[in-house]
């Protein structure tokens, strides 16, 4: 099977970064590569992508993906919250332009031995990189019950996670759960079906995958190191599929556009705090266009920011 991923909102990214043709531009969620390749095609012999992923398959779809085009490619298999270690190695102080699109690749969730997918049955995985240990079947198998409800509530934002959690515990004592269909089996029998909410699965398959990869823990930081590796005047995207990711987004880019932070009392300023990025407008979803050829696009987000000033601790 070709490793396939329909780049979301291509246009809307194309606007925020808005590139220059001999630019730099880190694509921290590289995937099938199709972000970089219009990036990419915007650049001349002086230009130049760097494309990160954790997953060997989706380097090696990128990788022919962007062949041909005239400027300089770079992709490296790595956890994109080493970004920074990978400019160093790379010998790139700054960059011009930064994108992450958090969604997992069609790739991802239409293999079956990736255990991505609550729609077949496979062993589970769900392992972004296959080097790292984790693995679904630990977290349903292994976790205390108490671990599996808190990680159910925060990250699926379930509210049967209790019920589930329970029903997981029983059922693993009869004998280990050891694929997505066993899995649905259980949850299908202790959430209650509606007609407008979706597979009864989907939250929980979403917090698993979280927990395995580690999502949610590595975010903050990330942006903010894509951020101060941003020349001022370069910019940065970045697409989010659920409410969790869309949330914490949206408070780094608050708290990085924010001046003083002195208290409201202070009659003058004596923090010194500045701003280090500018929003670009609202937070964009997907056209009904869009959506009538990809439908994963239905819970985008995308946002954009723009770097005004050096972020703390760079020198000037």
């Amino acid at each position: 099977m070709d490793f396939e991923h329909k780049s979301v909102m291509p246009e809307e990214v194309l606007k925020i970064l808005n590139p220059k043709a001999d630019g730099i531009y880190l694509d921290c969620t590289l995937g099938g590569g199709g972000h970089s390749r219009l990036i990419g095609e915007l650049l001349n012999k002086d230009g130049m992508i760097i494309g990160i992923d954790r997953d060997d398959e989706a380097l090696t779809a990128a990788r022919e993906k962007l062949s041909g085009l005239v400027c300089k490619v770079e992709l490296v298999r790595e956890n994109f919250v080493n970004l920074e270690r990978v400019l160093d190695d790379l010998k790139i102080d700054e960059i011009d332009g930064a994108v992450f699109d958090f969604g997992v690749s069609s790739r991802q969730i239409d293999t079956p031995e990736r255990g991505f997918s609550y729609i077949k049955d496979s062993p589970l995985d769900m392992r972004m990189d296959r080097r790292e240990k984790l693995t679904a079947f630990d977290v349903v198998n292994k976790y205390d019950e108490e671990n599996l409800v808190k990680i159910f509530g925060e990250y699926g934002e379930e509210r049967f996670s209790k019920r589930i959690a329970a029903a997981i515990v029983k059922a693993r004592k009869v004998s280990p759960i050891e694929t997505t269909g066993a899995l649905v089996e259980i949850i299908e029998k202790n959430v209650p079906h509606t007609k407008n909410g979706g597979h009864p699965a989907k939250r929980v398959f979403q917090a698993i995958r979280i927990e395995v990869n580690g999502e949610l823990k590595i975010l903050e930081s990330s942006v903010k190191a894509a951020v101060k590796r941003l020349k001022p005047g370069g910019r940065i995207a970045i697409i989010t599929f659920h409410s969790l990711e869309d949330r914490i987004v949206k408070n780094v880019f608050k708290v990085l556009a924010q001046g003083c932070i002195c208290p409201k009392s202070f009659p003058v300023c004596v923090c010194g705090h500045k701003a280090e990025i500018k929003l670009l407008g609202k937070p964009l979803t997907a056209t009904d266009a869009e959506l009538e050829i990809n439908s994963r696009a239905k819970s985008a987000k995308l946002r954009g920011a723009e770097k005004i000033c050096k972020s703390k601790g760079e020198i000037s």
